[in-house]
């Protein structure tokens, strides 16, 4: 997820202290990259509803943002705040109708404590080094977007009661197996490349959109089959031998099984809307039958990757594959206009 957004249309901030404006009824102050070791030095109006402080030199929070009633979304990234630079939000009352809280990239080793903020909605604790999600238990049921990707945690647990979660990243962890998912009712993108599972689980969940397990451990495709509404799936980078549990996908839209040990091209003949298909550094020997290999999808597919395939190397590749696919619009790196 990406922090941002352009300065407030009522502020106009030198926030190093320097000259600046900002008129009585400012909602949104942006003080992204200024590299501030404080905040000494910047006016904070108490109608503040965004402030946004990524990519500072923060290494604890200023007591007047604890004044800020008003205040829906606080970004913290990219800062050098540790988890006692942070705990005072934790008591911060006035300011407990956040609903957007990011302390991405910083130095935290365990999640914050922020139960006092019973509207939040979107929580961000990546690109820390958290070892596990103890504590989420306290997280505000309203969440709908949680984010903790390249920390340290070894286990996904404390999920259970975030009914109306419908993003999940936990993608550069530890983990090794996906369990206790089966509440989260709601979501609809499932984040968990870079991990070590080695066997699909989706806890009986059939209404994710968008699945990543790239480069983890798996061998088998077995566990997507009752998925019926992904329309996104990414197993890139790991040990998986055949394409099979895929029939039933019949909203595939993007299939990437790049990098791993596949010599045919399996179980996709009958989709109709897939539009990108990854291939690319498998074991697929020949062209022969491809055809009928993605037949249903012969119309609808934009973009094809096979290079690094055996396959790939026959003088004809490109031909064969626009002749058969009418309507591509790339071949490995190639776009065509």
């Amino acid at each position: 997820m990406e922090d941002g957004g352009g300065r407030g249309a009522g502020a106009d901030v030198d926030g190093r202290g320097g000259e600046g404006e900002m008129d009585e009824e400012a909602t949104q102050l942006d003080l992204t990259s200024f590299q501030l070791h404080d905040l000494g030095g910047v006016e904070i109006p108490e109608t503040l509803v965004e402030l946004d402080l990524t990519a500072n030199r923060l290494s604890t929070l200023d007591a007047r943002i604890s004044r800020l009633s008003r205040l829906k979304k606080l970004s913290l990234r990219q800062n050098l705040l540790d988890d006692a630079g942070v705990a005072p939000i934790s008591q911060w009352t006035a300011i407990s109708g956040l609903e957007e809280l990011i302390f991405r990239d910083n130095r935290l080793t365990c999640l914050p404590d922020v139960s006092i903020f019973k509207s939040l909605v979107v929580f961000d604790v990546s690109f820390n080094e958290i070892p596990s999600l103890n504590g989420l238990a306290k997280v505000t049921n309203t969440l709908e977007e949680l984010y903790v990707s390249k920390n340290e945690v070894t286990k996904i647990d404390e999920l259970s009661h975030l009914h109306r979660l419908r993003i999940l990243e936990l993608g550069s962890n530890r983990l090794r197996v996906m369990e206790n998912l089966q509440n989260l009712s709601n979501l609809q993108e499932l984040w968990l490349g870079r991990n070590r599972i080695r066997t699909v689980n989706l806890c009986g969940l059939q209404c994710i959109r968008k699945i990543s397990l790239q480069s983890n451990r798996l061998t088998s495709m077995a566990g997507f089959q009752d998925c019926v509404v992904l329309e996104e799936l990414y197993l890139s980078h790991n040990g998986i031998v055949k394409m099979e549990g895929l029939s039933s996908l019949q909203n595939l839209r993007v299939l990437d099984i790049s990098s791993n040990k596949l010599t045919a091209i399996d179980d996709i003949n009958a989709l109709t809307r897939l539009e990108d298909l990854w291939l690319n550094d498998n074991q697929i020997a020949s062209l022969e039958g491809i055809d009928t290999a993605v037949t249903g999808s012969k119309e609808k597919l934009t973009t094809i990757y096979l290079e690094h395939n055996p396959c790939a190397s026959a003088s004809d590749y490109v031909t064969i594959l626009r002749r058969i696919f009418p309507n591509l619009q790339q071949i490995d790196s190639d776009v065509f206009m």
